[in-house]
């Protein structure tokens, strides 16, 4: 009896141990990062750049795991009910990690609860366009020739609740102008052939995607939200050089773990990402798919940074009475 109470003791000394230092000893085996889409995008690209630097400094695979479908929800209600020990992170973005909270009432989680942002990633600076049938070459060009259209105008999104629908709703109110909402589930990969095909006249768009056929002249860019005007488009001005400060926002991409997980280890995993992101090699990767590296000086500032945006968007689909089926 004694032998085995000494054995019992010696286990949970062993396992308190453990758990006492958790971060000093993660990671011990593969650790998967769950994708809330299919390869190819800004969040999988970002997603598999971490990757390569991360796995080098863990010295463990990290495995990309894509899970597209349902807006991101697969993927976000995936991450949540994980365990909170490190293995099982998630690449989201504004849609899928604050958009969808007020979006999707039948989410059987809550991102906000359930899910505590690492770090930011990345930014994602994006353009307002036209068609080149449009006989508009600025913001305000486009609002007169809106007007004087009387409501005959489209305008594409990613769907419904998308971060590209709602900005382009908040400008079109700022504006005063009506145009009739064309969604594309397909996100880019159909809605840059439905303006340059003229099936839609207006778009909110990300420059990566957009910007081969802007210099082709297949689309034309009218303003970007970046704060600065872009290097790679030096004569579109910011919307606040247009005279619409503040409409339109730029896309961002953030590391996300299952709430629980303890803080000692979510510091851990926080300062090895930031250290990733600062390295030349992923910098430059990024620079060269049109994304800027942004990180966050701790855990709590990038969670309240995502409360935030949650709360802002959450509002624009509360008042402009916007529902996903």
């Amino acid at each position: 009896m004694n032998r085995i109470i000494r054995l019992i003791t010696v286990i949970v000394c062993a396992v308190a141990a453990f758990a006492a230092h958790p971060a000093e000893k993660f990671p011990t085996r593969p650790v998967r990062l769950i994708v809330p889409y299919a390869p190819g995008g800004a969040t999988d690209i970002t997603a598999r750049l971490l990757q390569i630097g991360i796995s080098e400094l863990w010295g463990q695979p990290v495995i990309v795991d894509n899970r597209a479908g349902a807006s991101g929800n697969i993927a976000l209600e995936l991450a949540a009910r994980a365990a909170p020990d490190g293995y099982t992170l998630q690449v989201g973005n504004v849609s899928t990690n604050a958009i969808n909270e007020t979006t999707f009432a039948s989410l059987k989680i809550k991102p906000s609860r359930d899910l505590t942002g690492v770090t930011n990633l990345i930014q994602l600076p994006h353009l307002w366009t036209v068609s080149t049938a449009v006989p508009a070459s600025s913001l305000k060009e486009l609002v007169d020739y809106a007007k004087k259209s009387g409501g005959r105008m489209n305008y594409a999104s990613a769907g419904v609740g998308s971060y590209p629908h709602l900005d382009t709703v908040k400008f079109l109110k700022h504006v005063g102008v009506e145009m009739t909402h064309v969604p594309y589930k397909g996100g880019a990969g159909q809605m840059i052939p439905a303006i340059m095909g003229n099936e839609v006249q207006f778009m909110f768009i990300n420059m990566a995607s957009s910007l081969p056929n802007i210099r082709a002249g297949r689309i034309k860019p009218l303003a970007t939200t970046w704060p600065t005007r872009r290097p790679e488009l030096p004569t579109v001005p910011t919307v606040a050089e247009a005279g619409d400060p503040g409409y339109g926002t730029n896309a961002w991409n953030g590391l996300f773990a299952p709430s629980g997980i303890p803080k000692p280890l979510l510091k851990r995993i926080h300062a090895d990402v930031v250290k990733v992101m600062a390295t030349p090699a992923t910098k430059d990767a990024l620079i060269k798919a049109f994304m800027s590296p942004v990180v966050n000086t701790s855990p709590e500032e990038f969670q309240r940074f995502v409360l935030e945006e949650i709360k802002t968007w959450g509002k624009v689909v509360v008042e402009n009475n916007i529902k996903v089926e």
